[in-house]
């Protein structure tokens, strides 16, 4: 076979991180200026689990509804291979404003802190001139949500935040008020009263980081019940009959917190579930709608960079899984827009793979400083232009495992423009392989194809060069922190046996076992 077009990683290489101390001095925060560069006002809209698909325009399922998003796309860029290189809230959201991987960031969990050393993309804009805030969802850390480097203004909540209001209430500036009403719509209102605030002639970035869609979800009163009667189509490699050779930990995690034989340890309905995320949802796009309503109004549409993304997807039953963590397209793969009619031609459709660290380089290019040589993400700017650059083909992922969700482990994968690999750390499992042209779905993997074996070893190689170059070739290592949710229903799908291929009735020579 073939497997020219796999050569994917001579423009999949990063800048490697170097042994270079990471520390926030003026002096490392002042970066080289783009000649002739203006700089330009920055709104990154980032949501909370928003699967790649859903999305009004793409027809996925009919009960999702996003006329703003929608709008977004026709008048801007529809970054249809957007990723993240880790599908967990923390360690996403540091490598979208970092620009790098998260075993180079170490924040490679939602519970440990943050290193101190870490340098934020937001303070090299600070030191640039620019005005910054941070209202809404943090989640780094831990629980805390103390205002951070790099932002002249704070707006925040413990963790994961409600909905509706809690005692807790929010951190503005470093003081403790009360939420008033739905976070969606009170984070907005933040937002746009913080804009309009604003005196003098300085650029701005404003970071908008939403505590929707993240479970449990509460729809806006006015949504609520929106999609109740609407069909739902339920994901075909829900059904395991769909699904071929795939891995034990998988089959074994459809009897989880995270599968769909026993989700969050219950009777979920999926079907109810999926609608209810829909429905909170649309209180985003309400959201999106507002602040580019105000760029509008204010003059300042035509000039602003504004980025929508998801800081990860979410399964609703494929594999017969629930939640992201795993390298399949429900859990990395994230919606991604981008807006401002002095860069780019709307209507625009881009299929070259972009992702979560190349937010922070996107920034500094639009404020017309040059990215840092430490950063592993690259400036999407002119790939949504459509000029002829050379880019990546690939992309790397990892995540690692947590005590908290026993149920994935450590994995590293390749995503390329046809296939993915997918390797698993510390496990007596098989990896897997996934023709992405022939097989969207990932139903049938194609590890222990004889056609395959060249690929698989293709990309085991670059796999390991990508996180040699990276210096990723280690697995972090924290303290415990918070419980297990590691219960099986009983009567629910039996554990899942070895696959036939492990299986032999006689010995191995030792080439054989080589």
């Amino acid at each position: 076979m073939k497997i020219r077009y796999l050569i994917l990683l001579c423009v999949l290489i990063v800048s490697p991180m170097a042994a270079q101390p990471r520390t926030t001095t003026n002096r490392n925060l002042q970066l080289p200026r783009i000649a002739k560069a203006k700089p330009r006002n920055i709104v990154f809209i980032l949501t909370d689990d928003h699967r790649y698909d859903a999305l009004g325009f793409l027809k996925s399922q009919a009960f999702i509804e996003t006329p703003n998003l929608d709008a977004m796309a026709g008048n801007g860029v529809y970054l249809k291979n957007a990723f993240v290189t880790t599908a967990l809230c923390s360690p996403s959201r540091a490598s979208i404003l970092t620009g790098m991987y998260a075993h180079q960031h170490r924040v490679v969990d939602n519970n440990n802190p943050v290193p101190n050393d870490l340098v934020f993309v937001s303070q090299y804009l600070q030191r640039a001139g620019y005005e910054t805030a941070m209202i809404g969802k943090w989640h780094m850390g831990g629980e805390k949500d103390d205002p951070q480097r790099g932002f002249d203004h704070w707006v925040s909540f413990k963790g994961q935040g409600t909905y509706l209001p809690n005692p807790n209430g929010l951190n503005v500036n470093g003081k403790r008020v009360p939420q008033k009403g739905y976070i969606t719509d009170e984070l907005t209102d933040y937002a746009l009263e913080w804009l309009g605030n604003r005196r003098g002639g300085k650029p701005f970035m404003l970071y908008l980081s939403h505590k929707g869609v993240h479970a449990d979800f509460v729809p806006a009163d006015r949504h609520k019940d929106k999609a109740e009667n609407l069909p739902f189509v339920a994901p075909l490699t829900m059904n395991p009959d769909n699904v071929k050779d795939a891995p034990m930990w998988v089959r074994n995690q459809r009897n989880s917190w995270h599968g769909v034989d026993f989700p969050y340890h219950s009777d979920l309905n999926i079907e109810a579930y999926f609608k209810r995320y829909a429905e909170t949802l649309r209180s985003v796009d309400d959201s999106v709608g507002r602040v580019m309503e105000w760029l509008k109004q204010s003059g300042k549409l035509e000039e602003t960079l504004v980025i929508y993304m998801g800081d990860n997807g979410f399964a609703f039953g494929e594999h017969g899984l629930i939640d992201k963590r795993t390298a399949y397209e429900e859990s990395m793969r994230v919606p991604m827009l981008a807006q401002c009619p002095q860069l780019f031609k709307g209507g625009t459709t881009s299929d070259k793979v972009v992702a979560n660290i190349d937010i922070a380089p996107t920034m500094l290019e639009a404020a017309g400083l040059q990215t840092p040589k430490h950063m592993a993400g690259r400036s999407f700017i002119s790939v949504a232009q459509g000029k002829a650059v050379e880019w990546r083909a690939g992309l790397l992922y990892e995540y690692y495992w947590e005590r908290n969700f026993p149920q994935t482990p450590t994995l590293h994968a390749l995503r390329g423009e046809r296939y993915k690999y997918i390797h698993v750390h510390g496990l007596w499992d098989a990896d897997e392989l996934y023709d992405l042209q022939n097989d969207p779905l990932e139903s049938v993997n194609l590890i222990f194809s004889q056609a395959h074996e060249a690929i698989v070893k293709q990309m085991n190689e670059q796999l390991f060069d990508v996180l040699r170059q990276t210096q990723g070739l280690y697995i972090p290592l924290y303290p415990d922190r918070g419980g297990s949710n590691r219960l099986r229903r009983k009567g629910g799908s039996k554990e899942a046996g070895f696959p036939p291929q492990f299986i032999r009735d006689k010995g191995l020579t030792n080439q054989q076992h080589r």
